[in-house]
């Protein structure tokens, strides 16, 4: 029999990781009625179950204990935002399978093979940033890395073929934890720097640069006319500098190392209650499998 694990971020990919290592682990035991292969089972069964309750309140925990912040005053750091999801552009993103427009997507492709058993053909997900709007300002949100929670999941078949989408849709509120992180367009300009580049560049298109800097037309840059190069430089990258600083500063929400970044269009205490439930369902596991293990144990082993 051919496994393997689905896209699926529905309930969070690392939750949908224990469960399918714990089913797997479940049809091994049936499988088999050897004690040692049972104990086996059942131990990982155990583990597996007491990390996905630790996961499962710890995310519970991360979106019961952080305020809501505004964009436009949201410190530098951890946060957690919530507001009105659009496009980055003018022509939004639309989904390969449905065609439809979206501000993130994620789909699967599956094909019934000969043995009546279905195979992964294709799966993907959109990795473009989309513009989050809260009132008070507005940021990008860069979904790579995140953990998606969406309730838009759109499943179809046609022939051998079935198909599954996740998306995020343009107006959809979106609740957002992750970094934040505001750039200043001024932040690291180095005019000595950029006047280098700047001339650098001139001195490569050589007939550009005669045409321009060489008043006495004897085919050479001497010294006096370098040195008005050299000031034409280094007014245009003053220019180019004052445009920058007039530019509005950009804020950012991206994925934080050693945290949960999580996106989701459901409301934040629907997802607490998510995650609590999911920690409920693993702690059940936990005991079921424990009490089942302990059984096993006390089964004298088979000669």
């Amino acid at each position: 029999m051919t496994w393997h694990l689905s896209f699926r971020r529905g309930l969070g990919s690392l939750h949908a990781g224990i469960a399918f290592v714990q089913f797997i682990l479940l049809v091994v035991g049936f499988k088999t009625s050897r004690r040692e292969v049972w104990l086996g089972a059942l131990a990982g069964m155990v583990l597996l179950a007491l990390l996905g309750w630790v996961v499962a309140l710890r995310r519970r925990r991360a979106i019961t204990g952080m305020p809501t912040s505004r964009i436009a005053s949201a410190a530098q750091g951890y946060v957690e935002l919530q507001g009105i999801g659009r496009p980055l552009d003018v022509n939004p993103l639309h989904s390969p399978l449905s065609g439809a427009a979206c501000l993130w997507y994620r789909y699967q492709v599956e094909h019934k093979t000969s043995d009546d058993k279905w195979e992964l053909v294709e799966q993907a997900q959109s990795q473009a940033s989309f513009v989050l709007d809260d009132g008070s300002g507005q940021c990008l949100v860069d979904p790579d890395g995140a953990e998606i929670v969406t309730r838009h999941a759109k499943r179809w078949s046609s022939g051998d073929y079935r198909y599954v989408e996740w998306t995020l849709r343009q107006q959809d509120s979106i609740y957002v934890l992750g970094n934040f992180l505001t750039r200043h367009p001024h932040q690291g300009l180095d005019a000595g720097g950029d006047v280098r580049e700047l001339l650098a560049g001139w001195k490569q298109d050589r007939p550009g640069l005669l045409k321009r800097f060489d008043l006495n037309h004897d085919g050479e840059v001497d010294e006096r006319e370098w040195e008005l190069a050299r000031r034409l430089a280094r007014g245009e990258v003053e220019m180019r500098h004052r445009e920058l600083r007039r530019q509005p500063e950009l804020h950012l929400v991206e994925g934080a190392p050693s945290s949960l970044y999580l996106i989701s269009n459901h409301e934040p205490d629907k997802l607490a209650r998510r995650f609590l439930w999911m920690a409920a369902g693993q702690l059940l596991v936990f005991f079921a499998a424990l009490g089942w293990l302990a059984w096993w144990w006390q089964q004298p082993p088979m000669l």
